[in-house]
């Protein structure tokens, strides 16, 4: 994906920019360019002021999108995915752990959720960040109760874990 997008916007790295927070943050062009999270229109203004870029570069990121048939069909699809709760967890009596690892190796999701599941512990949600959007991707899941220390050690026995916290 990320590279049918960088053609596009090789000579605009300010357009890249905004292409890149549209898809981070979920949101979608309308077929009359308009920015939507959801059903909520998003102000050109306010998405130029959060990304540091000229509300005029978002409309010309936008017009550019629609004029390619393959990003339109991406960025007329994107959803948010929802309220992350990493930050609430303990406000909710939730647990949390985050998992860096190299974000290339299959199995880690499945093992972690293995470890989380063998321990009798429900998992309230499971968040993957995508190694092409952040520099550091983490795997973060949301444990319907605080996740015990002693499989920590566990944890980092997966293949490619780098780092694991548990709070």
């Amino acid at each position: 994906m990320w590279n049918q997008i960088k053609h596009r916007f090789e000579r605009y790295p300010s357009r890249m920019d905004v292409a890149r927070k549209i898809i981070e943050l979920g949101l979608r062009i309308d077929p009359d360019g308009k920015v939507y999270c959801d059903d909520v229109e998003i102000n050109d203004v306010a998405l130029a002021r959060a990304i540091g870029v000229d509300r005029r570069t978002v409309r010309a990121t936008a017009e550019t999108i629609l004029e390619d048939e393959k990003l339109r069909g991406i960025f007329q699809n994107l959803r948010p995915a929802g309220a992350l709760l990493r930050d609430a967890a303990a406000e909710l009596d939730f647990g949390v752990v985050e998992i860096e690892a190299e974000a290339r190796n299959p199995g880690i999701l499945a093992a972690a959720a293995e470890l989380i599941s063998g321990s009798g512990i429900t998992i309230r949600q499971a968040h993957a960040g995508d190694p092409e959007l952040d520099e550091t991707p983490r795997l973060t899941i949301i444990t319907e109760t605080p996740i015990p220390g002693g499989l920590l050690k566990d944890f980092l026995k997966i293949d490619g874990v780098k780092r694991v916290s548990i709070y």
